[in-house]
């Protein structure tokens, strides 16, 4: 898309499993309040730090094209789903990817929940995110920031990066900004379990996505796929 061809790139991974309304309003609302080029949205093809997404990659990332299909400044990677094999993805080698297809310069984003964001000294040589990339923490009520007071490694980190929106065109990579988003409490397990349940999930997911589920018959059951 051409929309993503330079400027700030906002860089969303997640499992998916499926995409939901909340996945979409936090892009749009991190290009909004962050100024960003584009939103490139990575389906992981095996995550290393939560259990096996229940639906298969293909799926996923087929219910994220469509999703994505008329939403301009939207983009999909697939490599990990097309390149997935045994060995867990980490978002660290993600980055470092997204690093060569884009150049030592252009500012590059990744984007997190705050949850996931305190959990961030768990993650796979963590410290190197920090070369790669901005990382942009999405804050709502009740998942606010749980970081930058203590003594941690990651509160030192926090207090040493926080920074503005518009500090992020200026570097590549390094600073930590929070956003706040509008509260949405859309959950991936909330949506399986209903559909499971022969519950409608229409409004939670866009209609394409549901359309999809419809018409490959997945999360129909406790194992669909």
């Amino acid at each position: 898309m051409s929309e993503l061809g330079n400027g700030v790139l906002g860089l969303f991974g997640g499992t998916f499993d499926p995409l939901h309304v909340a996945h979409l309003r936090l892009a749009i609302e991190a290009r909004e309040a962050l100024g960003l080029a584009g939103v490139c949205f990575i389906p992981a093809g095996s995550p290393a730090l939560r259990e096996a997404p229940q639906c298969a990659a293909a799926h996923r990332l087929a219910m994220v094209e469509r999703a994505l299909a008329d939403a301009p400044g939207f983009s999909v990677d697939a490599a990990e789903v097309l390149n997935a094999d045994s060995r867990p993805s980490y978002t660290v080698e993600t980055l470092e990817r997204q690093r060569r297809l884009h150049g030592p310069q252009r500012p590059l984003v990744l984007l997190l929940g705050a949850d996931a964001f305190a959990r961030l000294e768990a993650w796979h040589r963590w410290h190197e995110l920090f070369e790669l990339a901005h990382i942009a923490v999405a804050t709502r009520p009740g998942h606010e920031l749980r970081v930058g007071a203590g003594g941690a490694a990651l509160d030192r980190e926090f207090t040493a990066r926080r920074g503005e929106p518009a500090d992020l065109a200026k570097a590549p990579a390094g600073r930590i900004v929070p956003f706040a988003m509008t509260a949405l409490e859309i959950s991936a397990t909330a949506i399986r379990q209903r559909l499971a349940q022969g519950l409608s999930a229409r409004y939670l997911v866009p209609d394409a996505v549901l359309d999809y589920i419809d018409s490959h018959q997945i999360y129909r059951t406790p194992h669909g796929h």
